[in-house]
């Protein structure tokens, strides 16, 4: 009885943490790839350097993305940092 008197403090940290660190960060991430799967040509979006820039096509790894009328380029998903419109 004396073990559980001493580990429940810990095992009570171990839970406050999961629920303030650990689980919210893993339904953001969550949230981010299901935004990622979901885009489509023609949505407009926000890279991780800034640039607001428009899917081209979709591609199993990569987006193509057009940066103006005569500039398309290949953007790795995981450089997509939100749709643009949307908030933060």
């Amino acid at each position: 009885m004396e073990i559980l008197g001493q580990l429940l403090p810990f095992i009570f940290l171990i839970a406050i943490m999961y629920f303030v660190i650990i689980r919210p960060q893993q339904q953001e991430a969550k949230k981010k790839q299901e935004m990622i799967d979901n885009l489509k040509k023609g949505d407009k979006i926000v890279t991780n350097g800034g640039l607001i820039v428009e899917v081209y096509k979709v591609e199993e790894a990569f987006f193509k993305v057009k940066l103006n009328d005569d500039t398309i380029v290949k953007l790795e998903k995981d450089f997509v940092l939100r749709k643009f419109g949307d908030e933060a």
